[in-house]
């Protein structure tokens, strides 16, 4: 699986951005795999973010910091995975990462060690 992930930038505290995950892959079956994102500040570890499951559950669940100001959704007709980040703080800035997995216990969707596949990340930046 090949995820690359999209729609990163800078931003004014308070504003928007929305970011997308594509996936893509021989017999790929992208329903089936639990979808999450996770970010990195620097000098910090990975963090999660926000996670969707997959077949056919979607339970959601997200990271207390972001609860309220982020959501995250799929669309599996298009392979892909967004994350609509409102009310953004200086404390979001980080690089954003999308992960894919088709075995993810439920207890730990967010771990990153759950997730076998990885896109390269895009930056968010924001202002204060």
């Amino acid at each position: 699986v090949q995820l690359q992930a999209s729609g990163g930038g800078l931003v004014q505290a308070g504003g928007s951005l929305r970011l997308s995950c594509a996936a893509s892959g021989r017999d790929l079956q992208f329903s089936r795999y639990t979808m999450a994102w996770f970010r990195q500040a620097p000098g910090k570890e990975r963090e999660f973010v926000a996670v969707i499951s997959g077949y056919g559950r979607s339970t959601l669940k997200y990271a207390e910091s972001v609860k309220g100001r982020f959501t995250i959704s799929r669309d599996n007709a298009k392979n892909t995975v967004s994350l609509q980040m409102n009310s953004l703080k200086s404390e979001d800035t980080a690089v954003y990462y999308c992960a894919a997995d088709r075995s993810v216990i439920a207890g730990l969707m967010a771990t990153p060690n759950s997730y076998d596949h990885w896109g390269l990340g895009t930056q968010v930046t924001v202002s204060s």
